[in-house]
């Protein structure tokens, strides 16, 4: 971000950001989640292993985040190391409520089912894993390491522009290009 002469540091942009939430600008939540939501996404998806309920967790740690604005401090922590607390405290949370909602005899009764696949439902996960990959090498390598880095390991569109060097609005048109792409070539198999 430019604000005529002075250059902002991302961490400066997202303490800025913090502020103006805690007067309850919606404009700059707004701008905050898109800055933040798919780094936070993939730690939320490493700490809970869970898609669905990273994603439930993650509507739950942007309305903790607009809830407790005004108790950011600059001063003591980096304004994304706050974010980052946030998540990690709400997903850690999660799994120990994960932990005592179960009893040993729902131990046992996951312990005794019969989780194991039959071959035709492997048949069918290799067969679409390996469609998607075949999909994937369609795209080119740097296009498909920018697609697995922004939806699998959770880099933000700025992270993947600095890391490919290249425009912001450029990076947001590979992705977006490639995943239509993807669906296209998923959709012909």
């Amino acid at each position: 971000m430019d604000l005529g002469n002075i250059r902002l540091s991302q961490t400066d942009i997202i303490a800025d950001l913090i502020s103006k939430i805690a007067l309850r600008d919606r404009k700059a939540f707004d701008t905050l989640y898109s800055h933040t939501s798919s780094k936070l996404f993939g730690v939320l998806c490493r700490l809970l292993t869970d898609r669905v309920e990273a994603e439930d967790a993650l509507q739950e740690v942007y309305v903790r985040i607009w809830q407790k604005a005004d108790r950011f401090a600059t001063q003591d922590a980096s304004a994304m190391s706050w974010v980052y607390a946030i998540a990690r405290n709400h997903a850690i949370d999660r799994l120990r409520t994960r932990k005592t909602d179960t009893s040993p005899i729902d131990d046992m009764a996951d312990f005794l089912a019969d989780d194991a696949k039959s071959p035709e439902q492997n048949a069918v996960a290799s067969g679409e894993a390996a469609a998607v990959e075949h999909c994937m090498e369609k795209l080119g390598e740097l296009k498909a390491d920018a697609v697995r880095a922004a939806y699998m390991e959770g880099y933000s569109y700025q992270e993947l522009s600095d890391r490919y060097k290249i425009p912001l609005n450029t990076m947001r048109t590979w992705l977006r290009r490639s995943l239509q792409s993807l669906r296209a070539c998923l959709e012909e198999r």
